[in-house]
């Protein structure tokens, strides 16, 4: 077995506004699960301009920081950062657990919701008695079919919409690939989290890849746009059924000022 690798992230959202905030609540899903391959060390969140209300497990087992900011503020900046221990499972995550039954995983979203080109698709992958094989398969389809290119596809595109326009990021490749599991028969689920590259340490955005399950496996690990399995690069933050479930952040204000959000995301070995 390889030895684990321990990661140091630093990720570091600041919301700007062109006037003071009556009142802004953020929901954050940024706090690692110590669950499967990876154990959480350390790790922390301070808030700046705002404080947190409280802290709670949702549905998915994801831990959630309510954050508001404090009257007439301009800036809310939240900084969270810690120490992730990863050990390499192949993109095994392993047994279900938690709260949603894993017939839950084959329900249909909005993004996720199957089509004609999702079927067609699927109808083209080779046979294989194999599972496991033909789900690679999947993952690298997509991978071929849909290019990843940043800034071309919109948060609200479905399945049917990253097929019709062959383009997509990171998110689009997972919902197309949860769409798809789930059409073979696969209980399967989204995944953000963070991904340290091997060329530079900041990173531009958070990641996203696909887990499906397999009766003698449990969850398995998909990044379609890398066509990988997880390995001890990888840091799972929140899971669900689509991008929506495990948006590492929402949130909505009261007022007219207009808000921009800038990120600043490190991630690097230990």
């Amino acid at each position: 077995m390889n030895d684990p690798m321990r990661l140091k992230i630093s990720h570091k959202t600041t919301y700007d506004y062109d006037e003071p905030v009556t009142y802004a609540l953020q929901q954050l899903r940024l706090t690692p699960k110590s669950r499967g391959a990876q154990t959480v060390l350390d790790w922390t969140t301070t808030v700046t301009g705002g404080s947190k209300e409280l802290s709670f497990e949702d549905a998915h087992r994801n831990t959630v920081d309510l954050i508001s900011s404090n009257p007439g503020t301009t800036q809310i900046e939240v900084l969270c950062e810690g120490e992730v221990e990863v050990h390499d499972n192949a993109g095994i995550t392993g047994p279900h657990a938690g709260f949603m039954p894993l017939w839950m995983f084959e329900r249909v979203t909005r993004s996720t919701k199957p089509g004609p080109l999702a079927r067609k698709f699927v109808g083209a992958l080779p046979d294989d008695d194999n599972p496991l094989n033909r789900l690679h398969a999947l993952s690298q389809a997509i991978h071929d079919a849909v290019p990843y290119e940043t800034g071309a596809s919109e948060v609200d595109w479905t399945t049917e919409d990253v097929l019709t326009n062959k383009v997509g990021v990171c998110q689009d490749h997972a919902h197309v690939f949860i769409t798809c599991a789930r059409l073979m028969g696969h209980p399967a689920r989204y995944v953000s989290g963070y991904l340290m590259m091997d060329d530079r340490i900041e990173q531009e955005a958070t990641h996203a890849w696909a887990e499906a399950w397999l009766p003698d496996l449990g969850w398995v690990g998909f990044d379609i746009s890398n066509a990988i399995s997880p390995d001890t690069r990888y840091v799972r933050i929140a899971t669900g059924l689509d991008y929506f479930d495990a948006a590492p952040v929402s949130g909505m204000r009261f007022g007219q000022s207009s808000e921009r959000m800038s990120v600043v995301i490190q991630v690097q070995q230990q």
